[in-house]
């Protein structure tokens, strides 16, 4: 593994753990030639995932960027980081297990969805507002007021 500060190609191993759900392999490495430390995590990868966009367009399936409209929804709201590893995690492992090499953008949108609704709802409105294109603020208010009728039932 290339030690991401000097770019040396011969890291070290200090310990190796599974993760929390067992989901990867958490490595704590070693640089012998500038000595700084680092962590990489190791995963197991059932296919090769592509996403179809709305457009049509095919891009390879880009974990860091599930996680990073995760974090960006979940900004400043009280959710630990470990919990929302476990949502990519979750995601991940459902799209690899539907055995379909090209996966829909909506189907992941609404893998998200799902996940936030239960996690947080201040989190599910803000990804909401970008997945669903809210223009104006009484596309909130519709919204929000369809979160508030699903509770009062």
């Amino acid at each position: 593994m290339r030690c991401p500060f000097c770019g040396q190609l011969d890291t070290q191993v200090k310990d190796s753990r599974p993760t929390e759900d067992n989901a990867a392999i958490r490595r704590r490495r070693f640089c012998p030639a500038c000595g700084s430390r680092f962590t990489t995590f190791e995963r197991v990868q059932l296919r090769e995932l592509t996403v179809v966009k709305k457009t049509g367009e095919k891009v390879p399936f880009d974990r860091e960027k599930l996680l990073r409209s995760l974090r960006i929804a979940l900004r400043k709201r009280p959710v630990d980081e470990d919990r929302v590893e476990r949502i990519v995690n979750s995601i991940q492992r459902r799209l690899e297990t539907l055995g379909e090499n090209e996966i829909p953008s909506k189907v992941i949108g609404e893998m998200v969805m799902e996940h936030l609704a239960d996690l947080d709802q201040v989190a599910y409105v803000r990804f909401a507002s970008v997945y669903r294109n809210f223009r104006e603020a009484k596309d909130f208010e519709e919204f929000v007021g369809t979160i508030g009728g699903e509770r009062r039932d």
